[in-house]
């Protein structure tokens, strides 16, 4: 079991170390190979899945709503807690709903799961990206902008995508291929990503950090413990979506809360702590799926 662990762990966080590594000492400017990423690579991983012919939307439905109960159910776990501790609600709940299902979701559901999980761990990665960019939003800025989602170049790639399947489109075999490669470049530089804008955080406010790092998985995991059985999740995406239960808070949490100014510190901490905490918590869930 330690083998099969280390071989699903090891690459994943060997990759984010080589960023870090790479960004202390160098100080990378990430920002244009990470927008290419959110605009042109990971839209074409996205596309290539969906449209694949194997694809079929239907059983992924019930997984998408535990998904879905997941983001939201943290959100309600962590709201009360955050009013007993005296932390801004602002500041600790978003890192709690939402996960690095992006960066450490893709790969590790390949990793673990093999090839054909992709499509289970792209659902869940969409389902969490459009709650962040709707549900985070209205709670860091008290408004959603409808016309903004429209705009997003994944969520545009996920209708192309859902149209072609549900039309039963063959995508021109060249252009398949093409975009195939293209997606193949998203999740590397994804974790590569992930470990240089790792340096640009610290243990400053570590007490609300290590609060993070221990309710984040556990709250994920119970709402999907709850929420599986619910729904009717088995089988390998009951796996996945305790993994994407126990998957630490997602970088751009930090990045939006520099934005609105809402105490970026301490979620800096939160976001490094519930990272460096996902190298026991993960290997811990994996265990216990596998």
């Amino acid at each position: 079991m330690f083998h099969q662990l280390a071989a699903i762990v090891f690459p994943l966080f060997a990759m984010v170390a080589a960023g870090f590594f790479y960004g202390r000492r160098h100080l990378p400017d990430m920002a244009v190979a990470n927008r290419i990423n959110l605009e042109i690579f990971t839209p074409a991983l996205i596309f290539s899945v969906l449209s694949a012919k194997d694809f079929q939307i239907a059983a992924y439905a019930n997984l998408a709503l535990a998904g879905t109960l997941v983001v939201l159910g943290s959100g309600l776990i962590a709201w009360p807690l955050a009013r007993l501790a005296g932390w801004r609600v602002k500041a600790f709940v978003p890192p709690m709903m939402f996960t690095n299902s992006g960066n450490m979701g893709l790969p590790l559901a390949v990793l673990a799961f093999g090839e054909p999980a992709l499509a289970a761990a792209l659902v869940l990665f969409l389902v969490e990206n459009t709650l962040h960019f709707t549900v985070g939003n209205a709670l860091l800025e008290g408004r959603i902008h409808p016309g903004m989602l429209l705009r997003i170049p994944m969520l545009q790639a996920t209708l192309a995508g859902l149209a072609v399947a549900l039309l039963d489109v063959t995508v021109w075999a060249p252009l398949a291929v093409t975009l195939d490669l293209m997606g193949q470049v998203a999740i590397p530089l994804m974790l590569f990503a992930l470990g240089v804008r790792m340096t640009r955080i610290n243990f400053k406010d570590w007490r609300i950090g290590l609060a993070g790092a221990v309710i984040c998985p556990a709250s994920g995991i119970a709402i999907a413990l709850l929420a599986a059985p619910l729904l009717g999740v088995t089988g390998q995406q009951y796996d996945q979506l305790l993994v994407f239960g126990a998957l630490p808070p997602a970088v751009l949490n930090f990045m939006l809360a520099e934005k609105f100014n809402e105490s970026p510190e301490a979620v800096a901490s939160i976001v490094l702590m519930g990272n460096l905490a996902s190298m026991l918590t993960l290997p811990a869930v994996l265990a216990w799926v596998l």
